[in-house]
């Protein structure tokens, strides 16, 4: 029964290897391993290279001034924290709240079976995230300092105690996760937030990581002497992977000690977390007087509570609401200083550059792709709209809206921003901004035309249609494509005539483009969407 279980827990892990989500159907046994191959490709080959450079750089200068410890010590840092939250968000929906505790729970199959296959599926997949840390670590050390008995035992006992550390810091906060998710109303915007801030701290890390890597090494004595007196025990931990037998002895049994109380508290409480249903409230009626809204206003509601009740969405096509007020920020602190770089690049007219800006500016009104999946995120609902005593011109704008209200809002501010920060005519800055603004409108408009264009109305999850769609392939590649071709000509002959007539000539066209589109969607594109 333990074999059938960690194989439906793998099986559940990789079910997108094995079956297409937009079909729902099986993999061909060819499809099946180019995927596997593809992932053991970035696994092995992209994250384990870039580890092995890691690796290469910090090795032979530590082991050189005897500190292969701190080596250790480091390298075992980084694969704790790439294992433990690399699967924390598995152990949560995995080990405490996965959607077949019921079914599991009501069959005779005695509790720690149950526990023990999950916990295994956790300990493995932690070990293929820390492994692309350790196994690098491991075999550039043996190369450096010679392959010698105790440390290729020390280097075992090192991979199985990381491991394990990994196993019980991913329990300790699926936990945590568990726990909080059980008392969440809504979710979506806590998972956004956390993305958000996994996001920052992996780009902060990453421009960081070198700098500090050069200053580490610098000074390995005075930070190896300082580890030394004032955290021994990071110091004998990083003497495992040297093949000190005092240390892998106290280390195995506290490892050990830990790993033993992690078991006998998931099996207290397990199934007290796995049977939560969330903490519900005795609902309370209270008379008050329902707001009446027009027939878009509520259309409008609808969407956007789709929006923001889904992380995908929010994530995936409403990232522009942050990106377009940190261009603003930018210009405000760097702008003069960016354009006059490029203006030395250039070694052109002032005007290039400006231009260039314009091109910046029209990119990120397009960043913002709500309209373009709205139409196929419906999925099988579809009927619902179209039931609906409800003209279907009102459902398409009501779903072009959101996108206009979440672009041009920021883009007005970043707008301000530009006119402020850069140095240039009065009229090629307001035209630059009203160029924005303008794009913003149609960016929103063909979004929504390639949502009727293309639908995808039959799909297993909301990944399907918001990263995977011909639409949203189309609204945004083809956004971006017509800003580059909007600008090009400007650089072959349309300075000439000066930017801001340019940019007006400019704005004038994708005006027009946009209330053609504007009658398409209240004629062509509302009978289409009725047919869906």
């Amino acid at each position: 029964m333990l074999k059938i279980l960690i194989k439906k827990q793998f099986a559940e892990v990789f079910k997108a290897y094995f079956y297409n989500r937009k079909t729902n159907k099986p993999r061909s046994k060819a499809n099946i391993i180019l995927m596997f191959a593809f992932f053991g490709f970035l696994m092995i080959g992209v994250m384990g290279g870039m580890f092995t450079f890691m690796a290469l750089g910090l090795c032979g200068p530590l082991h050189k001034a005897e500190m292969g410890w701190l080596y250790f010590a480091l390298m075992s840092g980084i694969a704790v924290v790439l294992g433990a939250f690399g699967s924390v968000f598995n152990t949560y929906s995995g080990l405490y709240l996965p959607k077949d505790n019921d079914l599991l729970l009501c069959m005779p199959i005695p509790v720690r079976t149950v526990i023990a296959a999950r916990l295994i599926n956790v300990y493995l997949l932690g070990v293929m995230y820390s492994a692309v840390v350790l196994l690098p670590t491991m075999i550039v050390y043996w190369i450096v300092a010679g392959v010698t008995a105790l440390n290729i035992i020390g280097g075992i006992v090192y991979f199985l105690t990381v491991t394990s550390a990994v196993l019980i810091l991913s329990c300790a906060l699926g936990w945590v996760v568990a726990k909080i998710s059980l008392k969440l109303k809504n979710k979506s915007i806590i998972i956004v937030l956390i993305s958000l801030a996994g996001f920052a701290l992996y780009y902060f890390v990453y421009f960081k990581a070198q700098e500090w890597i050069k200053e580490l090494l610098s000074n390995a004595a005075v930070y190896g002497a300082g580890i030394k007196n004032n955290a021994y025990a990071l110091y004998l931990y990083g003497s495992v992977g040297e093949g000190n037998v005092a240390a892998m002895l106290i280390f195995s049994a506290a490892v050990a000690a830990l790993l033993w109380l992690t078991l006998f508290v998931l099996s207290r409480s397990f199934l007290r977390i796995a049977t939560a249903t969330g903490s519900v409230k005795k609902a309370r009626y209270t008379e008050k007087t329902a707001k009446q809204r027009s027939t878009f206003g509520a259309l409008l509601g609808k969407e956007f509570s789709r929006f923001v009740s889904s992380p995908n969405y929010m994530l995936n096509c409403g990232m522009g609401v942050l990106f377009i007020p940190a261009v603003g920020v930018f210009l405000l602190i760097m702008g003069g200083d960016f354009l006059r770089s490029i203006n030395i690049v250039l070694q052109n007219d002032q005007s290039f550059a400006e231009m260039m800006l314009c091109s910046a500016l029209l990119i990120a009104a397009s960043s913002v792709s709500t309209a373009a999946p709205s139409v196929s995120l419906e999925g099988k609902n579809i009927w619902i709209p179209q039931s609906l005593p409800v003209e279907p011109k009102t459902a398409l704008f009501a779903k072009t809206a959101v996108q206009l209200i979440l672009t041009e809002i920021p883009m007005l501010f970043t707008s301000v921003c530009a006119v402020i920060a850069v140095r240039a005519p009065i009229g090629d800055r307001l035209m630059i901004c009203v160029s924005a603004l303008i794009f913003g409108v149609f960016s929103a408009l063909f979004g929504t035309f390639a949502g009727i264009r293309f639908p995808m109305l039959e799909w297993t999850s909301d990944m399907i249609p918001i990263k995977q769609s011909g639409a949203i392939l189309l609204a945004v590649f083809g956004s971006w494509g017509i800003a580059a071709l909007a600008a090009a000509p400007y650089f072959l002959i349309g300075y000439r005539i000066g930017l801001a007539a340019y940019l007006a000539i400019m704005s004038g066209v994708f005006a027009g483009v946009s209330l053609w589109l504007f009658h398409w969607l209240k004629t062509k594109g509302a009978a289409l969407f009725a047919a869906l």
